[in-house]
């Protein structure tokens, strides 16, 4: 073929990369792979194995070795023996070794690039020109972190012992989002790879090991799913922290609850890509290509839901299906494809099994007619049209190379669309108006938002979902905090056991008038409302004397009351000012009736006269403090290294449950309420069980104070009963629980239904009395969900 046909045919010819280095590493490892624990490669106890296999050949790549609960329990002895030596180096030290880390990544990279490529079968382009660059980056970024540990966390410890499981998707990516962050801040590491894709994270034992990281500090254990649910199940772990699917999360929720363990979870998605008639067109198609069928769609944040306005729909699927035509798939280490291997067989036939589905159920299927490689497992660019939101194809994740793509008219209904799921970790929006795109943006179900972009990411930006995409962050200052707890919630003892609830004693001969009976009803939707079994508790003092009765709430009040915290939803978008003003007003208005309250409290608990005006001063002080906070715990702009800028806007979770500690029945209500409602949540409350007169009492002052209806629901009655029913309901969106270490344990498991956030404190005892440990950021981080929308600019 002449120089000149080339030219005139301008075809692709392959280009492949070099693996020449990769397959020697692997060839020194013929024999197998052990388990990296304690700075030394060892084989598993059991002496047990399994094979990986080659995506884009499926043939065997190594033998690996398959870790048991012995080697687990290795593990983690290794890890434990190590954390506080770890932890008490300073920060600069610290700083040292991940410097250190990071510069091996970049002196090996193109070999990490192409074992990663070998043993994903994702495009050698995208493992060396993003994979492995950003994990250096997120080395690099922690390392400053560990430097600046001392006076940016100085009110906080590292958690201990972390446990960390992590995708075949992107391999090395994610050990770089995990580990980098835990070592800096002073923890401890047994990370357990993916079972298709371990061979990065063993290459990167080796180069830690070169590199001079402590034995213990980082332990990687092989093996398959079981391997996995060993560690999460350990009882001398302190965190999880997992990345994977939506299913095998919410059995992790259920695991752990109860154990006392920090939990992180970035899971599914099916994220929208919402298309505006004044979007440049050719931009949002090529946006369509970074969205889906980058490594091959199997992202959890792959932009699979294309919501096109009508008035461009055609033009932008014209475009579309000639840009598919276009895309090459072929062997990974060909520098010259856009698509590689899917992951498995199990993985391919499940894609084929999805799309199967969406055409039987009306989808028109389009699929680029283009060759594809031989033998291992490949599948084309596809995209469905015409897809009814409700099809199995436009709500279940695929995890694959298939776009699915619908229609809107108007702003508001691409917003309702590409909010009908139950997932929301991100969302492209494409639109030349920014005013238009950033009000959508904000609008949106999603922790992360791409204006005109999609699929950025940088070590700097925190990144993370919310429903059933997850919770907690990684990257950037919010994901440092999910390696952290409080200094003044360490060495916590178990609350002490509350008295049994005092009964009335029986008072005979006693010729003074009975007093006039009042049962406090209960608070929903800004007005008192009868309980729904029309039963009600007599709440009794210390010394048996009957002081008043309280209504019995059950299920039907919860959903009464979650209703109506649904309706105030204005309450989130009120001005930051507007909701400070309120708090104001309310600690004016119970200031006002200061000695009333503390009467009201010496009589429920037996408390001292100076005890409890003091418990009431607190509280209106707490509400000062969060009024102060409405409209000053603000968002903040990451500068990643591109053109452009990303936000960190912290939002209203939404509706959240509140078990009031059974304790402090003013203060400790005031200190849970308070941060949420400045923050723009609405709340149903529980109020302290054996002393609840303080809460219900309260409402009168909520009244008075311009509170919206619905924005504080107070619900008494049983804790464990009502916490049960607020954990298990679907349209609660988190729960603050503080009581038994049962509760907690209740709470944690029945919140994996539609994975909720919670926050509970496991039966410890806070003392509420004590502002660092009861007040301020502690509460407010946990208050609110951040949102990173990126804006990038520029031509």
């Amino acid at each position: 073929m002449t120089v000149a046909k080339h030219f005139d045919e301008m075809s692709y010819g392959p280009a492949p990369e070099s693996d020449i280095e990769a397959r020697d590493w692997l060839a020194r490892h013929a024999s197998g792979f052990g388990h990296f624990i304690n700075g030394a490669f060892v084989p598993s106890v059991s002496g047990k194995s399994f094979d990986t296999f080659e995506p884009a050949t499926g043939k065997v790549l190594a033998k690996l070795a398959n870790g048991g609960a012995a080697d687990v329990d290795n593990a983690v002895a290794a890890a434990r023996k190590a954390q506080a030596s770890w932890a008490r180096l300073p920060g600069h030290a610290r700083a040292r070794h991940l410097y250190a880390l990071a510069r091996m990544i970049q002196r090996h990279a193109r070999l990490i690039a192409v074992v990663e490529a070998i043993d994903n079968g994702k495009p050698i382009r995208e493992t060396r020109d993003l994979d492995v660059p950003l994990a250096a980056r997120h080395f690099y970024h922690h390392a400053g972190w560990a430097q600046i540990q001392d006076t940016e966390f100085a009110d906080h410890v590292p958690v201990g012992v972390v446990g960390q499981i992590i995708p075949w998707n992107f391999p090395f990516l994610m050990l770089a989002w995990k580990v980098a962050p835990a070592l800096a801040l002073g923890n401890t590491v047994i990370l357990k790879p993916a079972e298709f894709t371990s061979l990065t994270a063993l290459l990167f034992a080796e180069l830690a090991s070169a590199a001079g990281l402590p034995p213990g500090v980082l332990n990687i254990v092989t093996g398959e799913g079981e391997t996995g649910a060993l560690l999460v199940g350990h009882e001398d772990i302190d965190k999880i922290a997992f990345t994977g699917s939506t299913e095998v999360g919410r059995l992790i929720r259920e695991r752990t609850a109860g154990s006392g363990k920090s939990l992180t979870l970035e899971l599914g998605g099916k994220s929208p890509f919402v298309v505006f008639d004044d979007a440049d067109i050719d931009g949002a198609v090529e946006g369509v290509v970074d969205a889906i069928w980058f490594n091959q769609g199997q992202v959890c944040c792959a932009g699979s839901r294309l919501l096109v306005q009508e008035g461009v729909a055609d033009l932008f699927h014209e475009r579309l299906k000639r840009r598919m035509q276009t895309l090459r798939v072929g062997q990974p280490l060909d520098k010259c494809i856009d698509m590689g291997a899917i992951i498995a067989p199990v993985q391919l036939t499940r894609i084929e099994t999805l799309v199967k589905k969406g055409v039987s159920e009306g989808a028109t299927l389009h699929q680029a007619k283009i060759d594809l490689p031989k033998g291992g497992s490949f599948y084309p660019p596809t995209l469905l049209s015409g897809v009814q939101p409700t099809s199995i194809v436009a709500t279940e994740e695929i995890f694959g190379p298939v776009a699915v793509s619908m229609t809107f008219r108007t702003p508001e209904e691409a917003i309702q669309l590409a909010n009908h799921t139950r997932y929301g970790l991100a969302a492209s929006v494409w639109s030349e108006t920014i005013g238009l795109a950033l009000n959508v943006a904000a609008k949106l179900a999603a922790g992360v938002v791409w204006v005109n972009a999609t699929n950025l990411f940088d070590a700097a930006v925190g990144f993370g979902g919310k429903r059933e995409s997850g919770f907690g962050r990684e990257g950037g200052r919010e994901g440092c905090y999910e390696y952290l707890k409080p200094k003044t919630w360490v060495g916590r003892k178990a609350r002490a056991a509350m008295p049994a609830l005092s009964q009335v004693k029986p008072v005979a001969g006693d010729f003074a008038l009975p007093s006039i009976d009042r049962t406090a009803k209960l608070f929903i939707g800004g007005k008192q409302a009868r309980p729904d079994g029309n039963y009600s508790r007599v709440i009794a003092s210390p010394k048996g004397k009957a002081i008043g009765e309280v209504g019995e709430g059950n299920r039907k009040d919860i959903r009464n009351a979650v209703v109506a915290a649904q309706a105030a939803s204005a309450w989130s978008n009120a001005t930051t000012h507007n909701r400070a003003q309120i708090l104001y007003y309310i600690a004016e208005n119970l200031n006002g009736r200061a000695d009333e309250f503390a009467s009201r409290i010496a009589a429920m608990t037996g408390a001292s006269a100076a005890n409890a005006n003091a418990e009431v001063d607190a509280a209106i002080s707490r509400l000062f403090t969060y009024a102060a906070w409405a409209d000053k715990y603000e968002g903040g702009i990451h500068q990643p290294p591109l053109r452009g800028v990303a936000l960190a806007m912290p939002e209203a979770i939404g509706v959240v449950g509140v078990i009031c500690p059974p304790e402090a029945p003013l203060l400790g209500f005031i200190s849970l309420v308070a941060p949420l409602i400045a923050t723009g949540n609405r709340v149903v409350a529980v109020p302290s069980e054996p002393f609840p007169l303080s809460a219900t009492d309260f409402y009168s002052v909520l009244e008075t104070s311009d509170v919206p209806a619905g924005v504080v629901n107070i619900v008494t009655g049983s804790a464990i009963e009502l916490a049960k029913i607020l954990a298990a309901h679907n349209d609660v969106d988190a729960v603050w629980a503080f009581g038994s270490a049962e509760l907690s344990t209740v709470v944690e498991k029945l919140s994996s239904g539609n994975l909720k956030r919670t926050f509970v404190d496991n039966g410890k005892a806070t003392d509420w009395m004590d502002r660092a440990a009861a007040e301020g950021a502690l509460y407010l981080r946990r208050a609110v969900d951040v949102k990173n929308i990126w804006i990038p600019y520029g031509e």
